[in-house]
């Protein structure tokens, strides 16, 4: 019973602001101290240390670097630009070309607030000054930039294949057509709108240019580092030629070379490549390893880089963000790990196991009620606060009810998308506000993201009857592979 306490304490202490990760292990601690015994602890170390040698999560600083090197190289801005003359013209073009353009972010970049800042600065104050309506605009790009919690590679997703214990490749695969579905359901909402009240989203007539071959160039420019990327990082998973973490230092390389090349003259990038495949098949031959290639692209990024729009600064500023946010994970992850520690030691996930398994409807009682918990506590808490609190006590209960993990990671990550734009927490809603307009009034951005989190739950009712829309990507890839 105590232990329920300790939990009702910890959300108690969360929604007053105080800090997620000291918040925990302080919890923790003062409940160990007085309800066990201070020996107890002596498995804390051993645990933390399992955390910080953890090959997996290793995988989260690099992607993480990935996404702000693209970020400040400015692929957003120039996606959009081009996206914009390519469907701004049509009613609610503006709005489809942030839906696509947050989907590739999502896939290349996967930081949400980056993405969601990025699009309010560059894409909002057009949409008004053409009439749109304020509540469809905030709302694309306040849904458009939460994509990136769900399309791989995704920091949440790796977080949550090591909580639940499944693996990030099959994670990521599985994770596709989900964010598909949500990709297809935003673009025929925005359609179906513009359709029956065009001036709602009415035709841009300041990006209208004719569909010739000097547009289609531009837009192949536009695509190719993005789409290359994330050929480079996927592919390398899904086809089994790299692991999930080997990816994201090839995507972080990637991130880097690409950042770099993209303001470069085109001689100095054709010697670069040049170096770069003599280099890589030199190392391949005599040191059968691909680090001599990388180092040699790392040596030449940076050339490059502190030559062109990705100055020295922006680079130092990327790596200081990254240790930033990567610390914050490891923080509240070892403070997760205190507090889950005591938890079980005082009998909770016992206690919550009988609750749980005593519902009505069994297997469906319980996934109904823990997605509906984890909805509800989206409205409230951070995305990391509910993957390193709750999911770790609901999913040795999934494996009692025979559950497949693979499954239920996949709704859980797609519910904690949703958590993103629920009021009156929701991180993107704040991310937005901040690029707004000064006379916009919160209230606006709230009324905009309603529908899309409609279309979110609507989506994760998909999932949740038509369990093969998440299972069946990964098991015909397996196929393939003969696994």
């Amino acid at each position: 019973m105590w232990s329920l306490v300790m939990f009702g304490v910890l959300m108690l202490a969360l929604l007053l602001g105080y800090p997620v990760a000291f918040t925990l292990g302080a919890i923790g601690l003062g409940f160990g101290l007085v309800f066990l015994d201070v020996s107890f602890f002596n498995l804390l170390p051993l645990r933390i240390w399992g955390i910080m040698t953890n090959f997996t999560l290793s995988a989260v600083p690099l992607f993480v670097f990935m996404g702000i090197i693209l970020e400040k190289s400015g692929l957003a801005e120039d996606l959009l630009e081009t996206m914009g003359l390519l469907f701004g013209p049509l009613p609610g073009g503006l709005a489809i070309s942030i839906v696509l353009v947050g989907a590739l972010l999502a896939a290349t970049t996967g930081v949400v607030g980056a993405t969601v800042v990025t699009m309010g600065i560059i894409a909002l104050p057009s949409m008004l000054k053409n009439n749109y309506s304020p509540e469809l605009a905030t709302g694309t790009i306040a849904a458009s930039g939460t994509l990136g919690q769900i399309i791989p590679p995704s920091v949440i997703l790796i977080l949550l294949a090591d909580v639940i214990g499944v693996p990030i490749g099959r994670l990521f695969i599985a994770a596709i057509v989900p964010g598909v579905i949500l990709i297809g359901m935003y673009l025929i909402f925005i359609l179906v709108r513009a359709w029956r009240n065009p001036e709602l989203a009415p035709a841009l007539i300041e990006y209208s240019q004719k569909w010739d071959l000097e547009l289609l160039v531009r837009l192949a420019k536009s695509l190719f580092p993005a789409l290359f990327l994330i050929m480079a990082v996927l592919g390398s998973i899904f086809f089994g030629i790299a692991s999930p973490t080997e990816s994201a230092a090839v995507g972080a390389v990637g991130a880097m070379l690409l950042a770099a090349m993209r303001h470069s003259k085109p001689l100095e990038n054709i010697i670069f490549l040049i170096v770069i495949v003599l280099g890589g098949t030199v190392g391949w031959i005599v040191m059968n390893t691909v680090f001599f290639a990388i180092a040699i692209a790392v040596v030449g990024t940076l050339w490059l880089t502190f030559k062109n729009r990705l100055t020295r600064q922006n680079t130092i500023e990327s790596m200081q963000h990254t240790v930033c946010l990567t610390s914050m994970v490891f923080l509240i992850l070892i403070g997760a790990t205190t507090f889950g520690l005591v938890f079980r030691g005082m009998g909770g996930d016992n206690l919550v196991h009988d609750i749980f398994t005593q519902l009505p409807g069994g297997q469906w009682g319980f996934l109904l009620t823990s997605l509906a918990l984890v909805f509800v506590l989206g409205f409230f808490l951070d995305f990391l606060e509910i993957c390193f609190i709750v999911v770790p006590i609901l999913a040795p209960i999934a494996v009692y009810f025979h559950i497949d993990l693979l499954w239920f990671a996949i709704l859980i990550a797609v519910n904690l998308q949703t958590s993103f734009l629920t009021p009156p927490f929701g991180f993107s809603l704040f991310y937005l506000k901040a690029v707004a307009p000064s006379n916009m009034p919160m209230s606006v951005i709230y009324r905009g993201v309603i529908p899309f989190v409609i279309l979110q739950v609507i989506g994760l009712a998909i999932l949740v009857i038509f369990p093969q829309t998440v299972l069946w990507l990964p098991n015909y890839i397996d196929s393939l592979l003969g696994l």
